[in-house]
């Protein structure tokens, strides 16, 4: 079942909604919790730190206290640093300091609790979200607790999720504290995956042709350039689009990588019959480069705009205009740094809180937009939200990018839609460094080009159960 994300205007509503139940949300809350914590604690060790904060974070801790009590275990609770009992080696931290309504660095001495959880070899079980850290961005405020659980209530939080969040939150459990009819009725956003789409992949009938599988052409490959262009048209090319037109700039004959792809001049290219169009991949940013760019913003094709296009996007009026103007699918792929560009941001400023860039970057290009990075930020162009939480760190290195682009070619070219499109290519692309990884290809040393095959690999398995039975021996045929 597809995974929902809240902010915390919509954790409130639901709390309000939900503020008569029975037994009381902070009662259920405190009671998972209580559970998940006795089952961290080792058969050997009773000694557990509870700390208490001051708002409703620290009301459900020192239920938790209680209730660990009961169980016979040595529970101390700490409100301030001070009061933490000395010479106490603990077998658990439970904290309980700060929730989702946290906006302001920690300082003082909430500061120096932190600092003591975060010195501590036993678990460290956080309370709906690891103090310290702001449950809509996954910004740090100043310091934050870095926890091996984290059991977090109603709903899982995008700061759980993105930036910061993944490093600070260890094993993140869901406590949906028995309110799946409300969730159902709050918040656009959900984690990435396949299970958003059950009705919409679409496996291959068996009278099939390549001309079903869609025309792309990826236009990039300035001279020095062209690795970029034929990385995303190798992907494309595996990820099961008919036929790949790689337009280079660069003049190349063939790509004995994959002499499957055809090359062609760009303006040649552009001129035939396609589905899809990849732009951006070693573009580089001269007039030539403009040129073409307008020429596909101009057209009705629906495109991925990466790399030098976006750059381009970024530095010129009419391009922007143009973008904003497409009714065909348009889908960015910024890393941070290109989604300042296109804001007239600071980086620094898109990273304290990645869903707005990405939602201001959707609205104002009128374009489905994946923000790359831990965590990545997916809006539609109808305002709905995703993050993706496959990937790893083996993707910080280069032409990762240009392979996501090439994935979601492949995949506009096989007709699924802008949205669709970019949240099953997005996950795929972090699902398949994610399998480099376990067959030993990383993290450090993992190259873009090594993700294509597992990519294929897990397309086809996420299609194998929807496709027509394969004819076998022994069945009934006609020769």
């Amino acid at each position: 079942m597809p995974q929902p994300v809240y902010l915390t205007q919509d954790i409130r509503r639901i709390e309000q909604v939900a503020g008569a139940v029975s037994p009381p949300l902070m009662e259920r809350a405190s009671a998972a919790a209580a559970a998940l914590a006795a089952s961290l604690l080792p058969d050997t060790g009773k000694d557990v730190l509870v700390l208490a904060g001051p708002g409703n974070n620290g009301g459900d801790a020192k239920i938790v206290a209680r209730i660990l009590q009961e169980k016979f275990l040595r529970v101390s609770v700490a409100t301030k640093a001070e009061t933490i009992p000395k010479n106490i080696r603990w077998n658990l931290v439970v904290d309980g300091l700060f929730g989702i309504g946290l906006s302001r660095p920690i300082e003082g001495d909430y500061a120096t609790l932190v600092e003591y959880v975060n010195a501590q070899s036993c678990p460290v079980l956080s309370l709906d979200i690891p103090s310290g850290l702001n449950s809509d961005t996954g910004q740090v405020l100043g310091r934050a607790v870095r926890a091996t659980h984290t059991i977090t209530f109603i709903g899982l939080k995008p700061g759980l999720l993105t930036l910061d969040g993944p490093d600070h939150c260890g094993q993140v459990t869901v406590a949906d504290l028995s309110l799946k009819d409300l969730q159902a009725k709050t918040g656009n956003g959900w984690i990435a995956g396949p299970a958003l789409f059950p009705n919409i992949l679409k496996p291959r009938a068996r009278n099939f042709h390549k001309g079903m599988a869609g025309s792309l052409a990826v236009v990039g490959g300035a001279a020095g350039m062209a690795g970029a262009a034929l990385l995303a048209a190798r992907a494309a090319l595996k990820l099961g689009a008919g036929r790949v037109y790689a337009a280079l700039l660069e003049e190349l004959s063939f790509d004995p990588g994959a002499p499957e792809l055809m090359l062609r001049h760009p303006d040649d290219a552009l001129g035939l019959d396609l589905d899809a169009i990849v732009i951006g991949p070693g573009l580089g940013q001269g007039e030539r480069a403009e040129t073409l760019l307008g020429a596909v913003l101009a057209s009705d094709i629906p495109c991925v705009l990466d790399a030098d296009a976006l750059n381009l996007i970024a530095g010129n009026e009419d391009l922007r205009k143009a973008c904003a103007r497409r009714t065909a699918d348009t889908l960015l792929t910024p890393h941070p740094a290109e989604a300042a560009r296109l804001l007239a941001q600071k980086t620094s400023d898109v990273q304290a809180d990645r869903l707005s860039a990405a939602r201001n970057l959707s609205n104002n290009l009128n374009a489905h937009v994946v923000l790359k990075g831990n965590g990545s930020i997916i809006v539609a162009r109808d305002g709905h939200w995703f993050i993706n939480t496959s990937g790893n760190p083996g993707m910080a290195s280069a032409g990762m990018g240009d392979v996501l682009a090439g994935f979601l070619g492949a995949l506009l070219a096989q007709k699924y839609s802008g949205e669709t499109a970019l949240v099953l290519g997005t996950h795929l692309h972090g699902c398949a460094a994610d399998e480099c990884v376990r067959a030993g290809a990383g993290p450090i040393g993992l190259t873009a080009g090594e993700l294509i095959d597992p990519a294929r690999s897990l397309w086809n398995a996420w299609l194998r159960p929807l496709a027509p039975a394969p004819w076998a021996p022994g069945r009934d045929r006609a020769c």
